[in-house]
């Protein structure tokens, strides 16, 4: 912003924004893959910041930059704290700074857990709709009854052919119920059910999200799922080395997805090599590569979570504010120049 001014989003305003443009997400999602896959961004490894004694919590730094219509850099710092739920707060926090390209100038500040529930929410869809192959799913399976896999669901319903059943799955039980409730409540008509376990549910499903805080492989295998079944290997860390050597593997980012513990690294540390995953969502966008093997099978998608999803959505909610004029506008946020300053202010 000019003169210095900063926006400023809450996350109730990024989710009024947001609200009902699941398609527009989705769409920016698809242009920020294109433009990295096109070489059109920047996109440093994430930093995770650990906590001596506290093993569970981290705190993720993840800058980027696009290029082509979107023009902007930033970052996303986001915190993922599990023992929060014990204190009723969310999980993970965060905000996303938005940077001019031109100058480097910060103009935007939005709260970023919105932001980046949404980008994943739309991820997850894209792949869907392009993995299922117009074929699609009469049940769909969610692992995991938290937000992330609601928005997931969210999108799903807006993106997808509606199925006749969502199966349901959480460790804990009563998560699953409330779950259910909201999505009843949201989606009035639509059959939903909890799975008695993740098995149950896997050879009931033919569309699988799986967004849980599993920090190991908990699914040793995928024998159980019918074939042509489309795994959304969210969490990144569910699934055994041996569960993904036997599928057909889909990554955002190939250089990205083969670190921090994910299954796909464990897997290459098993084989030692990348052979397995067989392209990127790109890849398929750009007609390089079909969306399915033709021998069929489990198809995995493991996407690590890109900043240049988040910098797409972040700027798209900044536009929008702009537009509505909603939000706060800092203004003289930054200092005035210096070679401007009148040396006499400072006697």
């Amino acid at each position: 912003m000019r003169d210095g001014n900063i926006l400023l989003l809450t996350g109730a305003e990024a989710q009024a924004i947001l609200a009902g443009r699941e398609q527009e997400i989705v769409d920016a999602v698809a242009r920020a893959y294109q433009t990295h896959g096109r070489g059109n961004s920047s996109l440093p490894h994430s930093i995770f910041l650990h906590f001596p004694r506290q093993p569970r919590d981290r705190i993720i730094a993840l800058p980027a930059c696009l290029e082509e219509d979107f023009q902007v850099a930033g970052i996303k710092w986001i915190a993922s704290f599990p023992g929060n739920e014990e204190m009723q707060y969310d999980r993970a926090s965060a905000v996303v700074i938005l940077n001019s390209i031109r100058t480097g100038r910060p103009e935007a500040i939005l709260e970023g857990s919105i932001i980046s529930a949404k980008r994943t929410a739309a991820s997850a869809a894209l792949a869907a709709s392009l993995l299922c192959a117009g074929r699609p799913p009469a049940t769909t399976g969610l692992i995991g009854c938290g937000p992330i896999n609601f928005e997931i669901a969210l999108f799903l319903q807006s993106i997808l052919p509606a199925p006749e059943r969502i199966l349901l799955y959480d460790h804990v039980s009563c998560k699953a119920e409330q779950f259910g409730r909201r999505l009843r409540q949201r989606f009035p008509g639509l059959q939903v059910a909890a799975a008695a376990t993740p098995l149950a549910l896997l050879r009931a499903c033919t569309l699988v999200s799986l967004a849980t805080t599993a920090s190991t492989p908990h699914i040793p295998e995928l024998g159980m799922c019918p074939d042509g079944t489309t795994i959304l290997h969210i969490s990144l860390r569910d699934l055994s080395p041996e569960a993904i050597l036997a599928s057909d593997n889909i990554v955002d980012d190939i250089d990205h997805v083969f670190r921090a513990g994910t299954s796909i690294e464990l897997a290459g540390q098993l084989t030692g090599n990348r052979g397995f995953v067989r392209g990127t969502l790109y890849d398929i966008l750009a007609g390089r590569i079909p969306p399915r093997r033709e021998s069929g099978g489990i198809t995995v998608f493991s996407p690590f979570g890109l900043g240049v999803l988040d910098l797409a959505v972040a700027k798209l909610a900044a536009d929008k504010a702009h537009e509505t004029t909603m939000g706060t506008t800092v203004r003289g946020f930054l200092p005035q120049p210096w070679h401007q300053a009148d040396p006499e202010s400072s006697r």
